[in-house]
């Protein structure tokens, strides 16, 4: 039997770029390198990429705490379609659930972002 999960996550923008102001620090904590990068310091691009840290932790069957967020990578593929790395922590969860594939999808418009994910696995497993 193959395994499957769903998680979806739903930010307002505006509230997002208020906890980012008032803590920078959030910015580093929160987001690779290169997630920075791409997100061209746009609210909406960094709120998209935080909810879909936040689907994947559900995806995974767990909760915040369970992975540092910076083990969630958002990148783009050269079409420029989203794509989730796992690292660390959370490829441990994903590891424990039978989950070996990740599929995302963003969206967002100057208010509201949000990100939907399946995890899924070919992998049969027992019980």
């Amino acid at each position: 039997m193959a395994t499957e999960a769903v998680g979806v996550d739903v930010v307002d923008v505006a509230r997002f770029a208020l906890a980012l102001r008032r803590r920078p620090r959030l910015l580093e904590r929160l987001f690779t390198p290169r997630e920075r990068e791409d997100a061209a310091g746009r609210p909406e691009r960094l709120a998209a990429r935080f909810a879909a840290k936040e689907a994947v932790l559900k995806t995974l069957g767990s909760g915040l705490g369970d992975a540092p967020f910076s083990s969630i990578e958002v990148q783009r593929r050269p079409s420029g379609a989203p794509v989730i790395v796992l690292h660390d922590g959370a490829a441990d969860l994903a590891r424990a659930r039978g989950i070996t594939r990740l599929h995302v999808s963003l969206s967002h418009t100057a208010t509201l972002a949000t990100a939907f994910v399946i995890g899924s696995s070919d992998v049969a497993r027992a019980g």
